[in-house]
């Protein structure tokens, strides 16, 4: 059941005003009977000025009329069509104070590692502003040179689960337009739980493909004549002493 706005100072406004029983009030103001209660005798919500919810616009005279009448008849809220859907409205993502210092290093971590997000995806995440995003995704930021890429889970600005999600998204966006991903771009797709499962062999790049074949231990040229084999020992043996000496013998004689 949807609920007046500024409740308790509705609440007060119709015990002031009204002979309807603190129940209804409560339950049209989402409140605890005994709080109502306490608003009657003085001890709770001491100076907060009343709020006429019929000239507001949320209730009718005759409603309050009825409830009067009735003690079993519950208020409802006047329909207002202007109202509809704000409930579903959402802002900025609220940022406690403590934790706004972080957040432009958790934006740097995201444009980094995550460069497929969109600059709308990244505000949801971590409750910014495009403006921000764009500075230091072309790092103008007047503090970029003190920044830190941080992850947002780490400094608690967003769930894991909502990351997730929002790479996931950027993933099948991208497929959908047909780019062409590279590995890294794809592995950076994929969630915690996929890249931590996934195969962890090196891929032999394309552009060297075939040469894990390639060796060096063939017997015949090209043309098909057979090489002279060789050993260790033939390649690395010195000459014999015995041709030092001779020459040496002959430099003696001249």
């Amino acid at each position: 059941m949807s609920k007046p706005i500024m409740t308790k100072a509705t609440a007060v406004w119709l015990v002031d005003n009204t002979t309807i029983s603190f129940r209804q009030i409560a339950d049209f103001c989402g409140l605890h009977e005994l709080e109502v209660q306490g608003i009657a005798d003085g001890d709770v919500a001491a100076g907060v000025k009343g709020f006429d919810p019929v000239a507001n616009n949320q209730l009718t005279a005759e409603e309050i009329t009825r409830a009067e009448n009735d003690p079993a008849h519950k208020l409802r809220l006047k329909f207002n069509a202007a109202a509809q859907g704000e409930e579903k409205r959402r802002g900025p993502r609220y940022t406690p104070l403590s934790k706004r210092q972080d957040r432009p290093n958790a934006i740097l971590w995201l444009v980094k590692f995550h460069p497929e997000l969109a600059d709308s995806q990244i505000a949801k995440l971590v409750g910014t502003t495009k403006p921000t995003i764009t500075s230091i995704r072309e790092r103008t930021h007047w503090n970029i040179a003190n920044m830190q890429p941080v992850d947002p889970v780490a400094l608690g600005l967003c769930k894991q689960t909502e990351l997730d999600a929002a790479v996931q998204k950027a993933a099948e966006k991208k497929v959908a337009e047909g780019a062409a991903m590279s590995d890294d771009e794809r592995r950076k797709l994929l969630s915690t739980e996929q890249s931590l499962g996934g195969d962890t062999e090196p891929r032999i790049p394309t552009a060297i493909e075939g040469l894990e074949t390639f060796t060096l231990s063939g017997d015949e040229d090209e043309d098909d004549t057979p090489r002279d084999k060789y050993d260790a020992d033939s390649l690395f043996n010195l000459p014999s002493g015995d041709e030092d000496d001779e020459d040496e013998d002959e430099d003696d004689r001249h």
